[in-house]
């Protein structure tokens, strides 16, 4: 599937993403939430994770990033949701590349039936676009001006990070629904302390530059010995955040 972003007139790349992997609810179907893989992966493998949790009513959604070159990979090609370097303060972000992908998920999204929570959580490289989304949901809008079409219930970001967390406090206008968004959306955060890829500190700024932002329902929880992988422990954590999220 491919999705390409226009504005102002002049035409962006297309990106073109992989194969989507659905894990249907075992039960009455009340969520569904768009599961990301990090960088290098596919969809198959988390949908196989999801599946085996206790969450009888959600609906995951596991789509695959464009295979594209990625600088911090000395240029080489594999699946990934945006070019990105080294992590750092001082790094740039790839906007159009990080609005493509929230398109794309929010597309997703928008195909699910009234009435139904959405969400969107996602691990590593993942978790940035999780916690972008959240951003461009309380902003109403992409970076590039498009507005952003779906209302979010729920994020979960594992050892992830915040694209853009510079300057995303000046970035929430201070409108009526966009104060109303960032109060409301309960986002949830987690990190292993021992995390060489994706280095815990990047999960603790991005943790305040949310809270900075005025987001108020922010939770990041972090877990000693844990390098950049998931536990049994972390995702029993996560299941138990959704099921109370997604009742009220």
């Amino acid at each position: 599937m491919s999705h390409s972003n226009s504005s102002m007139g002049s035409v962006r790349r297309t990106f073109e993403f992989g194969a989507t992997y659905v894990v249907k609810p075992k039960a009455k179907h009340q969520a569904t939430i768009v599961w990301l893989h990090g960088l290098g992966d596919n969809g198959s493998s988390w949908s196989q994770l999801l599946e085996s949790l206790p969450l009888p009513n959600i609906k995951w959604i596991c789509p695959t990033a464009p295979t594209r070159p990625v600088a911090i990979l000395g240029g080489f090609p594999c699946t990934a949701w945006f070019d990105m370097g080294e992590l750092s303060e001082e790094s740039s972000d790839d906007f159009e590349g990080l609005d493509a992908s929230a398109a794309h998920l929010a597309n997703l999204l928008s195909a699910e039936p009234a009435g139904i929570k959405l969400g969107v959580g996602g691990f590593s490289m993942g978790a940035a676009i999780a916690l972008y989304s959240a951003t461009c949901f309380a902003r109403g809008k992409y970076e590039n001006g498009s507005s952003y079409p779906v209302n979010l219930r729920a994020i979960v970001g594992l050892s992830g990070w915040l694209p853009g967390a510079r300057s995303m406090s000046s970035k929430i206008d201070g409108s009526d629904e966009s104060t109303r968004h960032v109060a409301s959306l309960p986002i949830f955060m987690c990190h292993g302390l021992c995390d060489e890829v994706v280095p815990y500190k990047h999960g603790e700024r991005s943790y305040n530059a949310l809270s900075l932002s005025g987001f108020r329902n922010v939770s990041y929880k972090t877990y000693e010995g844990i390098g950049h992988y998931t536990v049994p422990r972390e995702m029993d954590d996560v299941c138990t955040w959704l099921n109370t999220v997604l009742r009220s």
